[in-house]
């Protein structure tokens, strides 16, 4: 997990796996891959920096699949 800033003050950890897109307004904005949304006070740079280097303190800094209508879970098997 990752700590944000969410626009009121409060700080939120977010699941650094469950972010599928952010666009900034000039506030960021993160897209959930469970369809939530949240706007945060950090810069998009910011955000990614956090999630790389969550990703690299737990030995991950490779995408992780999100799914999505064409994701097939047999495309991971090396059988």
């Amino acid at each position: 997990m990752i700590r944000l800033t969410k626009l009121n003050g409060q700080v939120v950890a977010v699941n650094a796996d469950l972010i599928e897109m952010m666009e900034e307004t000039p506030d960021c904005l993160l897209f959930l891959t469970t369809g939530r949304k949240l706007m945060v006070r950090e810069k998009m740079v910011a955000v990614r920096e956090a999630i790389v280097a969550y990703r690299r303190e737990l030995g991950r800094a490779y995408p992780v699949p999100a799914g999505g209508a064409d994701y097939n879970p047999t495309d991971l098997d090396d059988g």
